[in-house]
């Protein structure tokens, strides 16, 4: 072979070593730079943004029994001295005798619901799927992550809630256990009049389903959002519910959430169960003159609204309006 040909032949062989370095180079740059970014300050930050401790009530929960209805009427604000309450003015809990000791799970194991929810994107029973995002919101990118703001008061700047009607506050209390679709709590106001004249009293039937009505923490002894909601052996809702009646100002518009109602009452009667029963509520009479909005609604045993499997189940609650004149 001559040296002219053994020239050309090392000059090919350098410029094709040359070419590939150039190819491959960026390529690996990139591709490093791509894993710095994954395991870098902002998986660092978002790790962080995630941690920390809850801070914990330290409101006194009530321990006293007294069996039947609660009375009393609302009141806006609270002093931690129990003052007048919303739920529980005289002082009493109204428990029936519970103790709070109940809550069990269900004897295979599970939350007490005695069946464990279908895997994401099966029929659940429902004639729905169970996939992320199913009918509970605007439409979203499946990859999209969420952006979780806050998960408990540790980075909160509002003063720790402690069982009394005050606010702003912050609550770190568990949400608790939350039965399946077929045992959520469900209530509707069955009977009531379409008129009344003022000072007249009337009366409302509720039906309730699903909500054993064996559990109420006072709220003006420091039982309001103190404890975790609670089902029973059989995962059913323990709790009570509230009936509350005020006069719309402008039946056109949001009323103010702020003033007392006219009428307020707790019911934890000791019944309840998976078979619809009726409560009557004795309303004594309203003097003002206007369209009367009764209500009611479920609660657990420290007065939150039940919580639901899915986000498109209905809460349990009702509303009528009445004309007093």
């Amino acid at each position: 072979m001559s040296p002219s040909t053994t020239n050309r032949r090392r000059t090919a062989a350098a410029a094709a070593f040359v070419a590939c370095l150039l190819v491959a180079g960026p390529a690996a740059y990139a591709a490093g730079a791509a894993t710095a970014d994954r395991d870098g300050p902002a998986a660092e930050n978002i790790a962080e943004s995630l941690s920390g401790t809850g801070l914990t009530g330290s409101g006194p929960r009530s321990g006293s029994k007294s069996g039947g209805h609660d009375h009393g009427t609302s009141s806006p604000g609270q002093d931690p001295d129990g003052g007048s309450g919303t739920d529980g003015a005289d002082g009493t809990d109204g428990s029936g005798g519970a103790d709070g000791a109940g809550g069990a799970d269900g004897a295979d194991g599970s939350d007490g619901s005695g069946q464990d929810p279908a895997p994401e994107g099966q029929d659940d029973g429902n004639g729905q799927d169970d996939e992320a995002g199913n009918n509970d919101g605007p439409d979203q990118d499946a990859d999209a992550a969420l952006e979780i703001l806050a998960s408990d008061c540790s980075a909160s700047r509002l003063t720790a809630h402690n069982g009394f009607q005050e606010a702003p506050r912050c609550v770190s209390t568990a949400f608790g256990e939350v039965a399946d679709a077929e045992r959520s709590p469900s209530l509707l106001i069955t009977e009531a009049p379409d008129r009344v004249a003022p000072g007249e009293p009337f009366s409302l039937t509720v039906s309730t389903r699903n909500l054993v009505r064996d559990r109420f923490l006072a709220a003006a002894q420091g039982g309001y959002y103190v404890e975790s909601s609670l089902l029973d052996g059989e995962g059913l809702q323990r709790g009570h519910f509230h009936t509350a009646c005020r006069i719309l100002a402008d039946p056109a518009e949001a009323p103010d959430s702020a003033p007392a109602p006219l009428f307020f009452e707790a019911t934890e009667d000791g019944g309840g169960g998976t078979t619809p029963d009726s409560v009557t509520i004795e309303v004594p009479g309203v003097d003002q003159a206007g369209e009367l909005q009764c209500s009611s609604w479920a609660g657990d045993g420290s007065h939150r609204t039940p919580m639901m499997q899915r986000a498109n189940q209905t809460p349990a609650f009702d509303s009528v309006r009445i004309e007093v004149g």
